[in-house]
C-alpha cells in the first residue's frame, strides 16, 4: 500500500468525491453530500444488487443538485474479502484522488461487511473517513484523528427527502388556514367533547357530497336539534356552505374537504407553522401531500399524507382522524390506520422517522395499546386542547 499522504496534524483537504455505501437508509448519504462544508463534486455509490433501485433514487436527488453520480457494483454485500478487493480496485482506478487525499469514505451505510471492508481499504490509503450519527445528524470524523465533529446543515426539503426514499410528490399544500376560518378551527379543536356527535353528522353529509358538492338531506330530527342547528350556523357564517331544503351546498371542493374533517388537518398544520420561531431546526412543512411510491415490483402506489415536516433531516408524519371509533369495527379501523402510518413512516423516512395520530374522538384502549407497541404517538379526544404543547415537545425531541 502507498505511504501516508495526509498529515493528520493539518486540516483535512477539500473533498472532491464521496464514496458511499448504499442501504435502506438514504439520509446519512444524502445530508453530507448537500452540506456546503462537505459537499463533493462527485459521489461514487457502492451498490449491491438488492440496493440498485435505492441507489437510483438517491442518485436522482444528487444529480438534480449538480453532483455527478457513479455506481460501483458489489458482487456480494456479505463477502468481506471480496468487497475489500473490489474497493481496492476502485481506489486503484482513482489514483489521482487517492494521491491528493480528496476522496472520502462515508462509512455510515451498507452491510456490516461493506462498512468494515471499505473502512479498512480506505484506512490503508490514509483517506478521510467519516460517519453520520443517525439520531443527531452529526458528521463524525473517524480518520484522520483530531478533526472536530460537526452538525450537518438542514438543507433538505420534503420533495427531495421523499424522492431519495422512492416517492414522487404529485401535489402538496403549504398554504395556511384562511383568516376567516382560523377562529372556527380553533373553536372546533377546543370543543372536541361537546360537539362530537353533531360534527360526525356534518362529516357524513360532507363525505356524501364529494361528487356534486351537494349533500343528501339531513334527517328530520336534526331540524329541531338546537346544538346541530347552531353548529350549522357557525359553518354557514364562515362561508363553507349554504343550506337549501335541508341540504348542504358547498361553494367548492376546499370547503367540502374542510367540513369533511379537513379542519383537523389544517389545525395541526397551522399549529406547527405558527411554532416555527420556537423550532428553528424545522426545515420544511406541508399538508395534503399526494405521493406515488414504488412497491417491491416497481409499480407506483398512490398514498396520501395529512401533514409532514422535516426537522434535523428527520421525517415527521401526522395522520388526522375525525371519525368515531365505536366497538370492534372502530378497533379494526384504528389498527388499520396505525399500520398504514407505521408502514409509511418506515418506507418514507427510515429508522429515524416519527409518526403521530391525531384524533378528534377518543381512541379505544386496544388502539392505544397498539399505538404504543408501534411507537406512534397519539393525541386524541380531550387531549386535543393540549395539541400545541404536544407538537412542540414532539418536534423538539432528539
Amino acid at each position: 500500500m502507498p505511504s501516508s499522504l495526509i498529515d493528520t496534524d493539518t486540516p483535512i483537504p477539500p473533498i472532491d468525491t464521496h464514496l458511499c455505501l448504499v442501504s435502506a437508509q438514504a439520509t446519512p448519504n444524502l445530508t453530507p453530500a448537500l452540506d456546503p462544508a462537505t459537499r463533493p463534486r462527485r459521489v461514487i455509490l457502492l451498490v449491491s444488487a438488492d440496493m440498485r433501485r435505492r441507489a437510483q433514487w438517491l442518485g436522482s436527488v444528487l444529480t438534480a443538485r449538480g453532483t455527478r453520480v457513479e455506481t460501483w457494483d458489489l458482487a456480494d454485500p456479505w463477502d468481506l474479502e471480496q468487497i475489500q478487493t473490489q474497493v481496492l480496485q476502485l481506489l486503484d482506478r482513482e489514483q489521482a484522488l487517492v494521491r491528493a487525499g480528496t476522496l472520502a469514505l462515508n462509512a455510515t451505510g451498507g452491510t456490516k461487511p461493506m462498512s468494515i471492508a471499505a473502512y479498512e481499504a480506505c484506512r490503508a490509503y490514509d483517506l478521510p473517513i467519516f460517519y453520520v450519527h443517525p439520531e443527531r445528524d452529526r458528521l463524525i470524523w473517524l480518520h484522520p484523528a483530531g478533526l472536530e465533529a460537526r452538525d450537518l446543515e438542514n438543507r433538505l426539503r420534503l420533495d427531495a427527502f421523499l424522492q431519495a426514499h422512492g416517492a414522487q410528490v404529485q401535489s402538496l399544500s403549504r398554504d395556511g388556514i384562511p383568516p376567516g376560518l382560523s377562529e372556527l378551527t380553533g373553536w372546533l379543536a377546543s370543543r372536541a367533547a361537546d360537539h362530537a356527535g353533531d360534527l360526525g353528522q356534518l362529516n357524513y353529509l360532507a363525505m356524501k357530497a364529494e361528487e356534486g358538492l351537494i349533500s343528501p338531506a339531513f334527517d328530520a330530527r336534526y331540524r329541531t336539534n338546537r346544538p346541530f342547528q347552531a353548529l350549522l350556523g357557525r359553518f354557514a357564517d364562515a362561508g363553507l356552505f349554504t343550506i337549501q331544503q335541508d341540504r348542504l351546498v358547498f361553494p367548492d371542493e376546499g370547503a367540502r374537504f374542510y367540513v369533511n374533517g379537513g379542519w383537523l388537518e389544517e389545525h395541526v398544520y397551522d399549529l406547527i407553522r405558527r411554532q416555527r420561531g420556537r423550532l428553528p431546526h424545522l426545515q420544511d412543512l406541508a399538508r395534503s401531500l399526494n405521493i406515488l411510491h414504488e412497491n417491491p415490483r416497481g409499480d407506483p402506489v398512490p398514498n396520501e399524507i395529512d401533514v409532514a415536516c422535516l426537522a434535523e433531516n428527520r421525517l415527521y408524519l401526522v395522520e388526522c382522524k375525525t371519525r368515531a371509533w365505536r366497538g370492534g369495527e372502530g378497533e379494526g379501523v384504528g389498527a388499520e390506520a396505525l399500520y398504514r402510518l407505521d408502514t409509511l413512516k418506515d418506507l418514507l423516512g427510515g429508522l429515524q422517522a416519527q409518526a403521530l395520530l391525531v384524533s378528534f374522538r377518543p381512541l379505544p384502549p386496544a388502539v392505544l395499546r397498539r399505538a404504543a407497541d408501534l411507537r406512534i404517538r397519539v393525541c386524541a379526544g380531550p387531549r386535543l386542547a393540549e395539541l400545541r404543547t404536544d407538537l412542540r415537545h414532539w418536534l423538539a425531541a432528539r
